[in-house]
């Protein structure tokens, strides 16, 4: 590496010193918090690959769990792990985990939603290596077959059931929800691109007019003018399947069919992480920043605190994950990348990069845990209380002597690093050889950074701000080096672009 030792590791990780040299970029600011939750993530990240009788996978939670498939994989997480593992270096286990999904006899890639085929174009645009995109194209296309064969409604949109989102006894409900919809929108986008790379011109024109479809659907179905919010809307075939899975457990609210929920949830910002909206929806961005909205010192929450169902933690006798108010840090990941995006490909006005830190700020500092003693450690698990930061979903267990109490533990289910390279340090990734920096850190936040052996299209770049130089004696201002040679730098915080040759 070119500016970044093993002796900028941490201490707690180097007895693994050779797998993080030779597999991840490395990191350096100066807020402390940020700089030690970035390598407690790739720690977490490491202890999740398995290799198992068909390759390396990636799993969820560390110890078993019953609703696991095979080698103890949930395919709700596969994309935020395909989303933070596009920047490890070794490339390895993540071709194994894509054709697991698809090939792996007993796997299960639509037990839950997911965004596949956008997460594994996601992927490319980091490797810049089409090869394995194209051999799972038909898998793919199978794939999205299979979802609208079991969740297209009549009105033209995929309705799923709350708990089929990894999102149990929501507000909003079952219905055709933003996520479902979100998800295909994006994946026929990337099957679209990916049958454009395979020269198959026919399926990319047939997977973009579906893209369309949707895109129309969602904006003139569950965008509420009234809320200015993407919502769910209730039909027949959601409800009956939401009746039927909640059969001993019901909770309130309960919905008609025909019209949309009360409230607004997390998962309406989803549209804008596959860029599904056109430009007149962004003011539905004031609810982040807004109190009653989901705005809170360890959040955002899952929904508006507004809502008289708002409820941030369950109770003794409820599910012990509850997302009717929680910090749940899937949605927390999924929402940075819809700001980022909103924030680099809209014209508005309602929120700004301030914003973005400030999300991800919250994020950082809900990624620890209090113990008995006092002390203060890294932490990852599956639901935090938003105005506390405390992790409900295990205290709950543990208030309940369950068995698997500690099975939240370096959970697995979301994205932080993603954001730190892609959205804060702005490494866009594209299908073509530019390389396009567009930091979001605010101007004077830090004086100083350096992500270093970023792989990137078969090149290791260095990203590298130094206020006055004097950190790193490399010169001033921003600055990206690519295979250890400076290729371009400019004196402030800004836009960068090089064309890699």
């Amino acid at each position: 590496m070119l500016i970044l030792s093993a002796d900028h590791l941490p201490v707690p990780y180097r007895e693994n010193a050779d797998w993080f040299l030779h597999s991840i970029p490395f990191f350096e600011c100066p807020d402390p918090s940020f700089q030690k939750i970035y390598y407690f993530r790739w720690d977490v990240y490491r202890k999740h690959i398995k290799h198992t009788p068909e390759g390396y996978v990636v799993t969820e939670f560390l110890p078993a769990v019953s609703w696991a498939g095979i080698y103890n994989t949930i395919n709700a997480t596969a994309c935020h792990h395909l989303y933070e593992g596009r920047w490890l270096r070794t490339h390895e286990y993540l071709d194994d985990y894509a054709r697991f999904w698809f090939h792996a006899k007993g796997a299960t890639p639509r037990l839950y939603s997911a965004w596949l085929a956008d997460a594994l174009y996601a992927r490319f645009l980091v490797t810049g290596d089409a090869e394995l995109l194209i051999t799972l194209l038909d898998d793919l296309v199978h794939n999205y077959t299979c979802w609208e064969r079991e969740h297209l409604d009549a009105n033209g949109l995929f309705w799923q059931c709350d708990d089929r989102d990894g999102m149990e006894y929501q507000i909003s409900g079952s219905g055709c929800r933003p996520t479902i919809n979100s998800y295909m929108f994006g994946d026929a986008v990337a099957i679209a691109r990916i049958a454009e790379l395979a020269g198959r011109a026919e399926l990319a024109a047939t997977y973009m007019a579906k893209a369309a479809s949707i895109k129309a659907l969602v904006q003139e179905h569950l965008w509420d003018p009234q809320a200015q919010f993407f919502k769910t809307l209730p039909t027949e075939t959601a409800l009956e399947a939401h009746r039927t899975f909640y059969a001993d457990h019901p909770m309130e609210p309960h919905y008609a069919a025909g019209k949309l929920v009360d409230v607004r949830e997390i998962q309406g910002y989803l549209p804008w992480y596959f860029l599904l909206p056109d430009t007149g929806y962004e003011a539905a961005w004031l609810q982040l920043r807004d109190s009653q909205g989901f705005a809170a010192p360890y959040g955002p929450s899952t929904a508006e605190r507004r809502h008289p169902y708002w409820w941030p933690a369950p109770t003794l006798y409820q599910h012990d994950c509850l997302w009717r108010g929680s910090s749940w840090p899937f949605a927390t990941s999924q929402t940075l990348t819809a700001l980022a995006n909103l924030l680099n490909a809209y014209q508005q006005s309602y929120v700004s990069a301030h914003d973005y830190f400030t999300l991800l700020q919250g994020y950082v500092h809900t990624q620890y845990l209090r113990q008995q003693d006092g002390s203060v450690i890294p932490w990852i698990d599956e639901s935090a209380h938003p105005d506390t930061g405390a992790w409900v979903t295990r205290e709950t267990l543990y208030e309940r002597g369950s068995k698997d109490k500690d099975r939240g533990r370096d959970y697995n289910h979301s994205t932080f690093v993603d954001h730190i390279i892609s959205g804060l340090l702005g490494l866009r990734p594209r299908q073509d050889d530019m390389i396009e920096l567009r930091p979001l850190l605010p101007q004077g936040t830090w004086d100083y950074f350096c992500l270093d052996g970023v792989c990137y299209h078969g090149h290791l770049l260095t990203i590298l701000y130094d206020h006055d130089g004097s950190h790193y004696e490399k010169g001033s201002g921003f600055q990206l080096f690519v295979d250890g040679k400076l290729a371009v730098t400019r004196s402030d915080l800004g836009t960068l672009q090089l064309i890699l040759t």
